[in-house]
């Protein structure tokens, strides 16, 4: 996601969370934190057997796609030369060991527009970037767009589908330079080489499918095109069920950055949100929804100005981070309607330098994976779970 900028924002609109007594409430966990990776690297998916994913940097200063698993790394490598850089930017959601990323190929962009992936990988030439599928024992494979230069992928979930979004032919007079090129929200699978594009809200002409569960949903945006980026393109949070698209509406009216970022099997949704008056997307607060409950804004750590749920569990435990004023990260977990700084909850003895900045997925054994304040991935396990 876009950098959370050092803006101030107003903690108001945090209705629907019951009031609940500190004395009601359990003891907190704690966690024992292991680092899987030297500097320069990042844990954006843990699944339920543990099995972190995200990437790591290389000594020539390339990105690559890693999974980590039984104490060991595997680089995925990339769809082109290894030179080029990939990642697993988002949490992905299955029981297989089934991953889906972004990569460069060696393919160079006619339109040179940088695309969504450039906010993610280091494209100083304009290389072409893909959504890609990877399975234990095989390599990156590369997934279709809709007939355009560039896709993203983001999720895969137990039925073999990925969803994310990708550029079709059409040049679309919402673009903002250097974009060009339309995008739609898809559907991968669950056949290789199999595309479903989405249906947008009505009025839109853009948009992108960020989550999936196993029981069909999806979520994601749907705007106009902007730079690809969200934005705009986010004017609208949406739920896709049995193909039909339903706006999951932002009380505040805020018609940018609406950005659901993952749905957990029970069907509740977490993300981020845009405000009234902040077209930069600098005051995003956490949110979460269900059809039972509505639309919630997650309350803040105190100091802090803007922040993102970036994944919830099937417990209902959310994870996410958070920023002040001067722009310092703050990694959280939300649970019992409270938000805590997972920073105090790490056992004595951790050895880590600096502290956690980013909370970027939890598994549903309550395990956390996510950056440190040095630039390495790591797992943060209950102590209850050991």
């Amino acid at each position: 996601m876009r950098q959370i900028a050092t803006v101030i924002i107003a903690a108001a609109g945090i209705t629907g969370f019951a009031q609940v007594s500190p004395a009601a409430l359990p003891p907190p966990t704690t966690y024992n934190l292991t680092v899987l990776s030297g500097a320069g690297a990042s844990g954006n998916s843990i699944d339920d057997f543990g099995l972190v994913a995200g990437s790591y940097t290389l000594a020539s200063s390339a990105l690559h796609a890693s999974v980590w698993a039984f104490g060991s790394q595997l680089d995925l490598g990339t769809l082109g030369s290894a030179a080029l850089s990939s990642n697993v930017q988002w949490p992905v959601k299955n029981s297989l060991g089934i991953v889906s990323g972004i990569s460069l190929t060696d393919a160079l962009d006619p339109n040179k527009e940088g695309w969504s992936c450039s906010y993610f990988l280091p494209n100083p030439n304009f290389n072409v970037c893909r959504g890609f599928v990877w399975e234990p024992g095989g390599k990156m494979r590369p997934l279709p767009t809709l007939g355009g230069t560039n896709g993203f992928a983001t999720g895969s979930n137990d039925l073999g589908e990925t969803v994310g979004w990708a550029e079709n032919t059409v040049h679309d007079s919402s673009c903002v330079f250097p974009q060009v090129l339309q995008f739609r929200p898809v559907v991968w699978g669950p056949r290789h080489d199999e595309i479903h594009e989405l249906p947008l809200i009505a009025g839109d002409d853009d948009g992108a499918a960020t989550a999936l569960n196993d029981r069909g949903q999806i979520v994601g945006i749907s705007g106009a095109c902007g730079i690809a980026v969200g934005g705009v393109s986010a004017a609208h949070a949406v739920i896709w069920e049995n193909g039909f698209a339903t706006e999951i509406v932002n009380p505040n009216g805020a018609l940018y950055w609406n950005t659901p970022m993952m749905i957990n099997a029970r069907g509740d949704v977490v993300g981020f949100a845009g405000v009234p008056g902040d077209a930069a997307g600098n005051f995003t607060p956490p949110f979460m929804w269900n059809r039972k409950d509505g639309w919630v804004f997650l309350p803040l750590l105190a100091g802090d100005i803007a922040g993102v749920a970036t994944s919830i569990n099937n417990r209902g435990q959310v994870v996410g981070y958070s920023n002040d004023a001067s722009g310092a990260l703050h990694p959280w977990i939300w649970q019992h309607g409270v938000t805590t700084n997972l920073n105090g909850l790490l056992e004595p003895g951790s050895g880590l330098t600096g502290g956690i900045v980013i909370a970027f997925d939890i598994n549903d054994r309550g395990e956390i994976t996510g950056t440190t304040a040095t630039g390495q991935a790591f797992v943060a396990t209950p102590v209850e779970s050991r």
